[in-house]
């Protein structure tokens, strides 16, 4: 009988079609997440005149929204470990596609926001549970493409929201966009009949049978069966003790705080541009189609530095191209306020999509390498729970801006703050406490002596 640790037989494993498989349904997943958040901004200018709403309450409505999906994020984030990442997941889709298209038939902000909240509590919780999934079952090679491969799925989804705007919010009503979300429902019985359990989840409970199955299809062989005894040793041998605490222990509580301001940063430039985007746009003199483009030059943008950054974090690590994606960002973020040239405008907000979402897509796959295997997903949901506060005061803090006599475009200025925060926070990361972050840096020094 042989002992084999799953995660080692995974992470050396060739892409074939079961990571196919896996990677397809997270970016579905990630894809109705893009749609549903890029529907609000989108549709906000008509829904602020159907419910007669100013631009500050209109903030404070995409700020509840928020306030819902840091509570999914914690609320079911804590429930993975009991129930599993796959039912989350699936609980997931189905909040928010049922709740968002309850929204599209609201009466009022009232109602609007409680169905809006509902949905985002899903929200919260889907995007944990994709990265861990997907990270977990992701070969090491090309782990970080792969993640950042179906980070796209976010812009796609706001892609297609923004083209859908651009033919149809015109001669449609926003109600559409809402509706529209009903698909998540749809799909959900074909998701839990072909996606796989964390592998985690099963060694936790001695599911040897599922997890000898997982690994076959992972290889491609037989070469796993119930007869073998099956670890993960940095579970088995880690400290007991409430995981949300052990991120704390062993020199990791100054790394954790700077993880979590670089993520509260992140996710106010993300949910401030995706909520004021098109209005700034539009106030700034710009008709609905053209601010729709505007939104989807953001979305190229933010798969272009996913992209790249996935690739270059092979290259140079994951600190370095954070770094230098941050510090683009503030500079591209400055000179939005300042210029009038919409080729330019085109460059610049191209640029902040992919310094922006570019950035948080790589902040989280190094979160999950920074903690050991049993506290990765605590990690992770504590980073991005803590984040929403981001989240939660970005579309409010512009719709206050936008309240002001100040032109409409400075308030990109608002933007590059939060860039030059997460900037600083990332420089006190110490990657000498990180557990696969400080692996791979050996293995990459081993790799340059060799060669």
């Amino acid at each position: 009988m042989a002992t084999i640790n799953p995660e080692t037989v995974i992470a050396g494993s060739k892409f074939n079609k079961f990571h196919l498989l896996v990677f397809i349904w997270c970016f579905i997943a990630i894809a109705s997440d893009g749609f549903d958040i890029a529907v609000y901004g989108l549709g906000l200018p008509q829904m602020m005149n159907d419910f007669d709403i100013t631009p500050a309450a209109a903030g404070a409505v995409g700020s509840y929204a928020m306030m819902g999906m840091m509570a999914g994020t914690f609320v079911l984030g804590a429930l993975t470990d009991v129930i599993g990442r796959k039912r989350i997941l699936a609980i997931c889709l189905v909040m928010i596609g049922l709740f968002n298209f309850l929204a599209g038939f609201a009466p009022n902000a009232t109602v609007f926001v409680i169905f809006r909240f509902i949905a985002s509590i899903g929200m919260g919780g889907l995007m944990p549970a994709v990265i861990s999934l997907m990270a977990e079952y992701s070969p090491r090679k090309n782990r970080a493409m792969i993640v950042a491969l179906m980070y796209c799925g976010y812009s796609i989804g706001t892609i297609g929201a923004s083209l859908l705007g651009i033919y149809f919010l015109e001669y449609l009503s926003w109600r559409l966009f809402f509706w529209i979300s009903i698909f998540t429902v749809i799909i959900t019985p074909f998701f839990l009949k072909q996606f796989p359990e964390s592998i985690t989840f099963h060694v936790a409970r001695g599911n040897k049978d599922k997890i000898a199955d997982i690994l076959n299809k992972a290889t491609g062989t037989e070469n796993y069966s119930v007869r073998d005894h099956y670890e993960i040793t940095d579970t088995d041998t880690a400290e007991k003790g409430v995981p949300f605490k052990k991120i704390f222990n062993e020199r990791k509580t100054l790394s954790t705080i700077m993880f979590w301001i670089a993520v509260i940063c992140c996710l106010m430039m993300i949910a401030g541009l995706g909520t004021w985007l098109p209005n700034i746009m539009q106030e700034s003199g710009y008709g609905v189609s053209s601010a729709m483009i505007f939104t989807i030059t953001l979305a190229i943008g933010q798969m272009s530095g996913s992209l790249a950054g996935g690739y270059m974090v092979d290259k140079i690590g994951h600190r370095n191209v954070l770094l230098t994606l941050l510090g683009t960002g503030a500079a591209a973020f400055i000179l939005l306020s300042l210029t009038s040239n919409a080729f330019l405008l085109y460059i610049l907000i191209a640029a902040a999509g992919a310094c922006t979402a570019g950035s948080q897509n790589l902040i989280n796959p190094y979160i999950t390498m920074y903690y050991p295997p049993d506290v990765r997903g605590a990690g992770l949901s504590a980073a991005v729970g803590m984040g929403r506060i981001g989240s939660i005061t970005g579309p409010l803090l512009i719709g206050w801006v936008l309240m002001t006599n100040m032109p409409a475009q400075l308030s990109f200025l608002g933007f590059a703050v939060p860039c030059l925060f997460a900037f600083c926070a990332l420089l006190f990361v110490q990657e000498q406490h990180g557990a696969e972050v400080q692996k791979g840096r050996i293995r990459k020094a081993e790799e340059a002596i060799i060669s």
